[in-house]
């Protein structure tokens, strides 16, 4: 009979189902936003063959969820968020299509000033992670909601307070059973159960969230902290290389943006900012400038070029292209109130302050718009997701989170 190939072995009916099951994985694959910026950490979904949403965009639902800038997380057909409202901290898990709570955590957490959560919860197969401004952890069942392991990062790790003004604000990174925060101090927790795996440095936090990498075989973790940049080797868990970066009010807020062996940081208050080298030794500067200066959202890099805001959120600025090997900026489209944005499909999608959603090309050619339009109002300065066809937004002075359906349909 000799050998048959799969697709001889389908009938008409069998190969209507693998076809079905093919579009289903895809889609099932293209539909997970499991944590800060993505699961690669880098803030770019490959979601293509969407529309920009036109003037009357369609708003599949809106749900109140408190205070706070945490962006949202996607894991199958729910939505992991955080809000705080009468004193309490509330993790939420929202049905995707309809925004109906599945479940919802509770536990009290002062608002504090700049109100409410910070960091976006990190979903990891039956797990969900989060963080609260006081340094709360808690591992939860993202089915269930049901609390499976607490821990405190000041009062049973010693993570310093300052600066406290403004709270704790991290989103946590897996790495294999592990999961790690950056905190200042670098703690690593056991997935499972909580245990303390490892910890290391002894920094104020700094507001920024950790990224995991390679260079020559060996791992490396950043921690981008009041102090500046520091990376640790994941092996010996020692510290492999320091580069300071102090900045006013002790703020460097950005995740890290890592390609090969290129490193970039960028503050706002008129900071600046940096590419490093790291040869595995040290850290070594190409360039520093004042052109790109990301207050409390981060750039993204795509092609070879980074995409991202310059000025203080809270006020105006510009929505800058930048060439991340040279500093050298492509274009700059100024006028606009400085916000948040990711990449979907080489579209930039971002959220400005003040409630306007901004659709346009990610190209170093020109700044090419293709839309501008009002969703929401008040403080908007959380990044937007796209998962799904759906675009996820946030107003934290409204307490609402809406959902943007973009698949044309």
């Amino acid at each position: 009979m000799g050998k048959l190939r799969i697709g001889q072995l389908c009938g008409t009916g069998a190969r209507i189902l693998c076809l079905v099951v093919f579009i289903a994985s895809t889609r099932a694959a293209a539909a997970d936003w499991p944590a800060w910026r993505g699961p690669n950490r880098d803030g770019v979904s490959p979601e293509a063959g969407w529309e920009a949403p036109a003037a009357q965009p369609k708003v599949l639902w809106q749900q109140s969820i408190g205070v706070g800038f945490s962006s949202v997380s996607v894991a199958g057909e729910r939505v992991y968020a955080m809000g705080n409202a009468d004193g309490n901290d509330t993790v939420w898990c929202l049905k995707a299509d309809t925004g109906t709570p599945v479940w919802r955590y509770d536990y009290p957490c002062d608002k504090g000033s700049y109100p409410g959560t910070r960091m976006t919860p990190t979903v990891d197969g039956d797990m969900v992670f989060t963080l609260s401004r006081e340094g709360h952890i808690h591992g939860l069942n993202a089915k269930t909601g049901t609390l499976v392991w607490a821990k405190h990062a000041k009062e049973d790790f010693g993570v310093k307070e300052e600066p406290a003004r403004w709270g704790l604000s991290c989103s946590p990174l897996v790495v294999g059973d592990l999961l790690v925060f950056d905190l200042g101090k670098v703690l690593a927790f056991k997935k499972a159960d909580g245990a303390l795996a490892w910890q290391a440095g002894d920094d104020a936090p700094g507001f920024s969230s950790p990224v995991k990498f390679k260079l020559e075989g060996k791992e490396y973790l950043t921690s981008f902290n009041v102090s500046g940049l520091v990376l640790y080797d994941l092996e010996t868990r020692l510290e492999a290389a320091r580069y300071p970066w102090k900045t006013r009010f002790d703020v460097n807020a950005v995740t890290p943006i890592v390609a090969g062996n290129a490193i970039f940081i960028s503050t706002g208050y008129d900071r600046g900012c940096t590419l490093l080298k790291f040869d595995g030794k040290s850290l070594k500067p190409v360039y520093e400038h004042k052109e790109m200066r990301n207050h409390v959202n981060n750039c993204v890099l795509v092609d070879g070029h980074l995409y991202g805001f310059d000025g203080q959120q809270g006020a105006s600025g510009a929505l800058k292209c930048m060439e991340l090997e040279t500093g050298k900026i492509k274009w700059s489209q100024k006028g606009l109130k400085v916000g948040a944005l990711m990449v979907a499909g080489g579209r930039i999608v971002a959220m400005l302050d003040g409630g306007e959603l901004l659709i346009a090309e990610a190209s170093p050619a020109a700044f090419t718009l293709l839309t501008r339009v009002k969703v929401l109002g008040g403080q908007c300065w959380t990044y937007p997701v796209f998962c799904g066809n759906r675009i996820y937004c946030r107003s934290n002075e409204q307490k609402e989170l809406i959902c943007i359906d973009v698949s044309g349909k």
